[in-house]
């Protein structure tokens, strides 16, 4: 099986490594040579700098890993190739070209899995264990923080050429933090509105938001409140989720998971194994992305699930921009 990497950042560089660490020798890289890092652990890679030229190698899927703002442009002629895709989050910088791309995978049939890689973390599928068993009861509100200090995710690039920091290749907190939108709606249920507020408000040298304050209902009532921000220090991301029968909460630097049972007066926790690190997450996302092409395994978020979470950034930003306190968000198509 060939497989094509559009894009060699960092997180390119990660599914490049995950792929070979899982038995994938076949890889052609599609680059531009803007990426920042060394190219010395690319050197065993045939690289190739145009697309159409890349495509003629007819590989059998494309990882695309290159900024936001370029995504669709590589993606779109991926499918029409006839390419089995896996979409870095979010799929785009807006909606404009989403239901091309939707088309074409519907004549192709080539199965797409999004990067959304909290889905795969022990911590979250154990939350959404919990709440399918109703441990909680009827979950009522949840809350993330996540803040990140941005001059530190890159150590080897000044943060204001980073992707995360430039408009035109679709920056911002809104766009590169979206996780919490993806694990929200996975464990809570369908998000049918939003409302937010998104500004520049810090003393770091950027043309994109560096704050957002979003807040999500879903479909069941439940409201969500995400925080999102790159000048926090030192780094926090946590969530809290609240029932009518206890409450469950979780932090990346514990990276525990703890339930009050209301009902019993008693905490619960979990904690990831000792040897999990940040890799497994991608790893495992990797891994779950050729059981799907192999038609072993089913896309755990799939390209629709990526349409989603894309019309809740545009409608946070329709609503910040336009001051609506709520913007409703269209029916999900239930149809592939």
């Amino acid at each position: 099986m060939k497989f094509l990497i559009a894009g060699l950042g960092s997180i390119g560089r990660r599914h490049l490594h995950n792929l070979v660490e899982l038995g994938e020798k076949d890889v052609l890289l599609y680059r531009t040579h803007q990426a920042t890092l060394s190219d010395t652990d690319l050197a065993a890679y045939p690289v190739i700098t145009d697309l159409e030229k890349a495509l003629e190698q007819k590989p059998d899927s494309a990882i695309i890993s290159n900024p936001t703002a370029l995504h669709l442009k590589v993606a779109i002629p991926c499918a029409e190739a006839g390419c089995a895709l896996f979409l870095e989050k979010p799929l785009s910088i807006d909606c404009i070209g989403l239901e091309d791309l939707h088309e074409i995978l519907k004549k192709t049939g080539k199965p797409v899995v999004v990067g959304f890689q909290f889905r795969f973390h022990p911590a979250f599928q154990q939350i959404a264990e919990w709440i399918k068993e109703g441990l909680i009861g009827r979950v009522l509100s949840s809350n993330v923080y996540w803040g990140e200090y941005l001059p530190d995710w890159h150590p080897w690039e000044d943060y204001r050429v980073s992707y995360s920091a430039r408009k035109d290749l679709g920056g911002g907190v809104v766009l590169t933090l979206c996780h919490p939108m993806d694990y929200l709606r996975w464990l809570l249920g369908e998000v049918v509105s939003v409302s937010a507020f998104v500004g520049k408000i810090s003393d770091l040298e950027l043309e994109v938001e560096d704050m957002a304050e979003i807040t999500m209902q879903h479909i069941n009532g439940a409201v969500s409140c995400i925080h999102l921000d790159y000048y926090t220090q030192p780094k926090r991301h946590s969530l809290e989720i609240t029932g009518n029968n206890g409450t469950i909460t979780w932090d990346e630097i514990s990276n525990e998971v703890k339930l009050y049972k209301a009902d019993e007066k008693r905490w619960l926790a979990f904690k990831s194994p000792v040897a999990f690190n940040r890799n497994d997450l991608f790893l495992a996302e990797m891994r779950h992305f050729l059981a799907v092409i192999k038609n072993n395994e089913q896309p755990v978020c799939s390209f629709l699930d990526g349409v989603r979470i894309q019309q809740i950034i545009m409608a946070a930003y329709q609503s910040a921009e336009s001051g609506q306190t709520t913007i409703s968000l269209p029916a999900i198509q239930r149809n592939s």
